[in-house]
């Protein structure tokens, strides 16, 4: 059989880039609303004396097509062509609904454009999306260029693919002599690294933000598995193990759910009065411990249950009864592209703005006027701020080199730019078993394109027909899940 074919019937229907800008639509489409709704309520801390609640909420936000405003203030669309040629930002504006109440009463209610952001070419947010091969040459485009990429100033910039290890994924692995557990809780903002580890006591902790070493039974019993017994079953249901037993045997004394809160605020050094510590360490327990599970009272009893299944995972690694986890193992990680990426700036920026409307208007009520919020919104900080760290690839968390000019050498040259993933780990360490090629890397990364020297196994390329899934939202699997009529472990 002719597997040209085949390929060339792929790339009828498919493009290098697709999978990126499919997390570039995402990001537009469902990203944008997320961070918005993380942050939809804002409350000034100085209102005027007469009132008694203000409050500014956010709605839904909006992304319009590429356009350009000329000197004389008129609008129209712009093509990429244009933007090159004249060194200007192939932008959209974003709009957001803004209104505000006064003693929950809605005293305005508008759309602002709160800023501008790139496009990626050939989006669905494109003015190139959809055109035919003759109406891309009469825009001055290349009909075989896959898009992909931004043109921010005029010069046309990549966003690399960044290698991750997956969040919300427990994994054993061997460190020295011992085992180290480690967790990456994800939500919206929140990603809260947990540690799991067994010390010389034979006690199992678990370290998460302020809680530094914490017996793990003393965090299921704050979390209201009380009852020896229901910590045993919540391990496991059909294997007792001495260990738990042990663990179990050394805090019989805690025997209420306020004991051992009160135990960890003791350890963390809360030093307030007992109703005071005990409250403040209830909410480090909702917010910070598995955000990804809930971050109210209602998800406590879950996480003292997934908290269990962890440890059961831990002992059967460490007792040699389960094998323990390959973090190189492409399971276990994940390639965030350009949507991922965004989205992380766009939070950021976005809890910058909010911060930046609340500053002015306390500003403004200090002089005794009330103002309106739709004079107070300054656009330009948040385009300023996304078009700096695009021009620049200086992102979030210190990352660098996130955003790339782009390689424009010849066609290969910028293909191969375009599916470059990047580990973050630093070039100057060992990191011997990262840098090599491991067998889940075979269909997905190239085994030969990576550079030589220190960069060597950490910068690599995705294969020619690798496509990427993009992740879909926890809750709608979970829901999903349960119309299958799966019993609950």
């Amino acid at each position: 059989m002719d597997r040209s074919i085949l390929i060339k019937k792929y790339y009828e229907e498919k493009k290098f880039v697709d999978s990126n800008i499919l997390s570039f639509n995402n990001f537009i489409e469902r990203g944008l609303q997320e961070v918005v709704d993380e942050n939809k309520e804002a409350e000034p801390a100085i209102i005027p004396h007469n009132i008694e609640k203000f409050k500014i909420r956010f709605g839904r936000i909006s992304v319009g097509r590429p356009e350009i405003t000329e000197a004389d203030g008129s609008k129209r669309p712009i093509y990429p062509m244009e933007a090159r040629l004249r060194k200007i930002t192939y932008y959209a504006p974003i709009g957001l609904e803004v209104s505000t109440y006064i003693n929950d009463v809605q005293r305005e209610n508008f759309v602002a454009e709160i800023g501008k952001i790139p496009i990626m070419l050939k989006s669905k947010f494109c003015n190139l999306n959809g055109l035919s091969r003759g109406e891309l040459v009469k825009h001055g485009e290349d009909p075989t260029d896959p898009g992909g990429y931004f043109i921010v100033n005029g010069t046309e910039r990549a966003i690399v693919n960044m290698e991750d290890l997956a969040a919300n994924n427990f994994m054993v692995e061997k460190e020295g002599n011992d085992f180290s557990g480690r967790f990456f809780a994800a939500k919206g903002s929140y990603k809260i690294p947990h540690t799991f580890e067994r010390k010389k006591d034979g006690i199992y902790y678990v370290t998460f933000t302020r809680v530094k070493a914490m017996p793990i039974v003393i965090i299921a019993k704050a979390l209201g598995l009380i009852k020896d017994e229901d910590i045993m079953h919540a391990v496991s249901e059909d294997k007792t193990y001495d260990e738990v037993v042990l663990n179990l045997f050394d805090f019989v004394e805690i025997k209420t759910q306020d004991d051992a809160v009160d135990y960890i605020a003791k350890r963390i050094g809360i030093a307030q009065a007992k109703e005071i510590r005990v409250e403040r360490t209830r909410e480090i327990l909702d917010k910070y411990l598995f955000p990804n599970l809930g971050m109210d009272y209602k998800s406590r009893l879950i996480k003292a249950k997934n908290l269990c299944k962890m440890l059961k995972k831990y002992i059967d690694i460490n007792c040699g009864n389960r094998s323990s986890d390959d973090k190189d193992h492409y399971m276990n990680k994940r390639i965030r592209q350009s949507g991922d990426l965004l989205i992380d700036l766009f939070r950021v920026n976005f809890k910058i703005l909010v911060g930046d409307i609340l500053y002015n208007f306390q500003r403004i009520i200090k002089r005794g006027k009330l103002p309106s919020i739709r004079v107070i919104i300054r656009d330009k900080l948040l385009t300023s701020r996304i078009y700096s760290s695009m021009a620049t690839g200086e992102w979030v968390g210190g990352r660098q080199g996130v955003s790339q000019r782009m390689d424009r050498s010849n066609f290969l040259a910028m293909v191969s730019h375009l599916q470059k993933v990047v580990s973050p780990l630093s070039s100057s360490q060992e990191n011997f078993e990262a840098r090599a090629l491991h067998c889940t890397h075979l269909g997905r990364l190239c085994p030969i394109e990576t550079p030589e020297g220190t960069n060597i196994g950490l910068r690599k390329n995705l294969a020619m027909l690798c496509s990427i899934s993009q992740s879909t939202d926890d809750t709608e699997v979970i829901e999903k899940i349960k119309t299958l009529n799966l019993r609950e472990a």
